[in-house]
């Protein structure tokens, strides 16, 4: 009669048995990668095994005729072969000291398998007896300790399991702390009390320890590791704690516009309190609140449909709102889309930007001695009359003013001194230009006066005026009074000119002609002539 057929199975950890010996002799075995021609099998150790021998499979219900192949420490590979007068056979068929050795077997079998399984798990496993022995440690859980297999397969107790962990120093305890902390971690398993714990280690990662009571009194130990779970919870509480603690306001809301955190400043100012927050209340809530914050100079007639437009606002995306609130103090809200709909609104407090941008502003644009623009500033001006000019062909001048010997006068009076006589040339400018003209100071002694739709002629007459105001003024200086001068350049603007370079460039030509000229006196620019043709 031949025996059943048997086809691939592909299938691992099946609890296997191998018999030799006449049935005298058997060892627990898993059969790894079956076949219809072998398998692979994994042995507490591969040596002693002969070269023939007999498999038996409880789940497949047969025994089979085995050749060694090859051998390793741990496992061996064999060929099923059928023998002269030897089929594979079930195991009633088994001689009577055969069949006995497999039924003693069967439960040792199948609790090796259990092992085998725990044994190719990802997660750590121990398995403690009543007295904290461990009975089983997987592989898992010796490399995740660099535990040795010789200090595994000795049963170390629980406390010896710590101590290695302290000894290699695992944990990340301070030295003077490290015996109190295995003293509490073997105190906590001591109490047979369902337990976990996140242990972080030295090197960074952090493994999540659960202590499972078993029905003997034992106890499972599982370890994972959950670096990056951590972490993640870890950065999560200190953004969190980050967010509580700015000066600025922020406000999370769902896709909905219900409030999911809003930090001490955001509550302070709505005067919410912990559990109101914490109810998820609605945006369009929150904006029509008692004290709330509107858009600047709002007419009356349009308070009411602003907490509509606001909403409308988050509800379209990204986008940046002033906002005045009761006291005066503005507001800048920012509103971002996040992932999935929802949106973060910030609030910054900018009333004291505003107040330094407005200071910035007239520091930029101003000269500190005098009060007049700077040169920046003035050439701006200038560079803005110059496309007017361009535009409309309305008449423009400059008036380039020098002050006469001011190195004498500082020389001579010192420095406080020049800088009253700067001074008083800037007074003279502003009180002999005509309210539309600005005024600059370019350089040290060097001030420039624009005059927007104002004629050459025109030009001369306030340049006259500028410089007898100024050759009025009288100075004191070592208990003595002196007067100064300054020469002054006239230059008109003509299609002719480049741009308002050139015409700075003609005012500052006149001004030069006119300290040639003697100083203390006013010259007009002039085009120079043109070349005259060669004869014919």
């Amino acid at each position: 009669m031949s025996g059943p057929s048997t086809r691939a199975h592909g299938r691992t950890l099946l609890t296997g048995k191998v018999i030799f010996g006449f049935g005298q002799s058997t060892l627990d075995c898993v059969v790894k990668r079956l076949t219809e021609n072998g398998a692979v099998l994994q042995l507490e150790s591969g040596l002693g095994v002969p070269d023939q021998f007999q498999l038996s499979i409880p789940r497949e219900r047969l025994v089979r005729p085995c050749r060694l192949v090859w051998r390793s420490d741990r496992q061996i590979g064999v060929t099923f072969e059928a023998q002269v007068g030897t089929e594979a056979r079930p195991p009633e068929e088994l001689p009577k000291s055969a069949k006995s050795a497999l039924d003693v077997g069967i439960i040792r079998s199948e609790m090796l398998s259990l092992r085998a399984a725990l044994d190719h798990v990802p997660l750590g496993i121990v398995l403690l007896d009543p007295k904290l022995n461990a009975t089983f440690i997987n592989r898992a859980f010796r490399r995740m300790w660099a535990l040795p297999d010789a200090v595994a397969d000795r049963r170390p107790s629980f406390a010896a399991l710590m101590f290695h962990g302290r000894d290699t120093g695992a944990y990340e305890i301070k030295s003077d702390r490290i015996d109190a902390y295995v003293a509490e971690r073997i105190e906590g398993i001591s109490r047979n009390e369902q337990i976990q714990l996140d242990l972080r280690r030295s090197k960074g990662d952090v493994i999540r320890m659960q202590c499972t009571p078993l029905p003997d009194g034992g106890r499972m130990l599982s370890y994972m590791e959950v670096t990056d779970i951590v972490r993640q919870a870890d950065e999560l509480k200190v953004l969190r704690d980050a967010l509580e603690n700015v000066q600025d306001g922020v406000l999370l809301l769902d896709a909905h516009l219900h409030a999911t955190f809003m930090n001490r400043k955001v509550r302070q100012f709505w005067e919410l309190n912990d559990q109101e927050a914490a109810g998820r209340p609605y945006y369009g809530d929150l904006i029509t609140r008692t004290r709330r914050a509107l858009e600047p100079n709002l007419p009356p007639k349009e308070l009411a449909s602003f907490a509509r437009k606001r909403v409308s606002e988050v509800k379209a995306g990204d986008h940046v709102r002033e906002l005045q609130t009761p006291d005066a103090r503005r507001l800048r809200a920012h509103c971002t889309t996040m992932e999935g709909g929802g949106r973060m609104i910030t609030y910054y407090d900018v009333s004291d930007l505003i107040r330094n941008a407005e200071q910035l502003e007239r520091l930029a644009t101003t000269d500190p001695l005098t009060g007049l623009s700077n040169r920046r500033h003035f050439l701006g001006a200038l560079e803005a009359e110059w496309s007017r000019f361009q535009r409309y062909y309305r008449s423009l001048s400059v008036l380039m003013v020098d002050i006469d010997h001011f190195k004498s006068i500082n020389d001579r009076y010192g420095h406080a001194v020049g800088d009253d006589a700067i001074r008083a040339t800037a007074e003279a400018c502003v009180k002999g230009k005509r309210k539309s003209d600005i005024v600059g100071r370019i350089g040290g002694e060097e001030f420039a006066v624009l005059l927007p739709e104002t004629s050459l002629t025109r030009a001369r007459t306030v340049a006259e005026r500028i410089r007898k105001r100024i050759a009025a003024r009288s100075l004191g200086a070592k208990h003595s009074l002196f007067s100064m001068t300054a020469s002054i350049g006239i230059a008109e603007a003509s299609v002719s000119m480049s741009g308002a370079d050139a015409l700075l460039a003609a005012a500052d030509g006149a001004l030069y002609q006119a300290k040639s000229a003697g100083r203390n006196c006013c010259i007009a620019w002039s085009p120079p002539p043109p070349d005259k043709l060669a004869a014919e």
